[in-house]
């Protein structure tokens, strides 16, 4: 039989997949780190199903590596004789608290089989909250801003646990950013903010993520055209044809653009593999925090620092 480590998505029950689902609903146990990754299965599975896991509030790694001992070897004989999963929001293998229970099982229980079905990730549902669009060809870096940390140099950054959003914004603003804020982008627990103004979610929450771009950054894409006739849709006039034919000598042309080879941009530049690629980075680890969000740890396992892995 198998663990699965399942997805949940940012954390609205729907984005789960329609894999997700269907291990969810066949497993005879669901295992779930926290409160918010329970509430997102329990409209999948009934509460009787799910196995609830604690972690202590530490950032001692011999007495975390105790606790993820324990939960495997709570998990492993279950999982010998019928299938369970393990729930993270986000994706299982994206800052997720999966990868400290698949390791642990690996090398203590190295006979259970392992397989991972992946979910929505903030990684890549930040573009459709914040309206953003990351065009074929565009660079961009993931990177951790905890603490009011403004990361700078590439031309478009996804910033983490932004919990300290006015001394973020004050970095990247130096730096010659353009910055839009998300909070709690596609959950269904905490209202959902999307703003460019940091003071509006000053208040520290590491499910706070930013989008910041550099402001005098051009991008040129081959629809653009498309504007620039009057708002008729109709970029083929006899003009156009005529530069066209004449710019191709009797090459096709795709998207209406300049032939271009790979690496190459419109106007024959060499692009950077900064353009090319997508970078991901972090910097170190949240340091501790109080209140209300030690509580939203304490009850998401995350206490140790790595709060984003049930979210990312």
């Amino acid at each position: 039989m198998t663990l699965y480590g399942v997805g949940l998505g940012p954390g609205e029950a729907d984005l789960v997949t329609v894999r997700g689902k269907q291990v969810l609903e066949r497993a005879d146990v669901v295992y779930s780190p926290g409160r918010l990754s329970r509430s997102v299965a329990l409209e999948h599975v009934p509460e009787e199903r799910i196995g609830d896991l604690e972690f202590p509030m530490t950032r001692d790694e011999e007495k975390l590596r105790v606790a993820w001992k324990e939960a495997a070897a709570e998990i492993a004989p279950t999982a010998r004789g019928s299938d369970v999963a393990f729930v993270t929001l986000g994706d299982p293998n994206v800052y997720s608290t999966f990868g400290h229970l698949r390791r642990t099982i690996e090398a203590f229980h190295p006979d259970v089989d392992l397989e991972i079905v992946p979910g929505v990730s903030a990684v890549t549902a930040f573009a459709t909250a914040l309206g953003v669009e990351i065009e074929a060809g565009a660079g961009l870096s993931l990177r951790e801003a905890a603490n009011g940390a403004s990361p700078t140099g590439p031309d478009r950054m996804v910033l983490f646990k932004v919990t300290d959003a006015p001394a973020t914004h004050e970095g990247l603003l130096e730096a010659g950013y353009e910055v839009t804020y998300g909070r709690r982008l596609f959950m269904e627990q905490g209202e959902t903010a999307v703003t460019d103004d940091p003071a509006e979610i000053d208040e520290r929450d590491y499910y706070t993520l930013a989008y910041a771009e550099k402001a005098d950054l051009e991008i040129e894409r081959a629809t653009a055209a498309f504007s620039e006739h009057g708002g008729t849709g109709d970029p083929s006039s006899d003009d156009d044809a005529e530069s066209n034919d004449a710019g191709s000598s009797g090459e096709s042309i795709a998207d209406g653009g300049e032939p271009t080879v790979p690496g190459q941009s419109s106007t024959g530049e060499m692009s950077s593999e900064r353009e090319r690629g997508i970078e991901f980075r972090s910097l170190p680890e949240d340091s501790d925090v109080d209140g209300a969000l030690v509580d939203l740890e304490r009850a998401e396992g995350c206490e140790h620092g790595d709060c984003s892995e049930h979210w990312y």
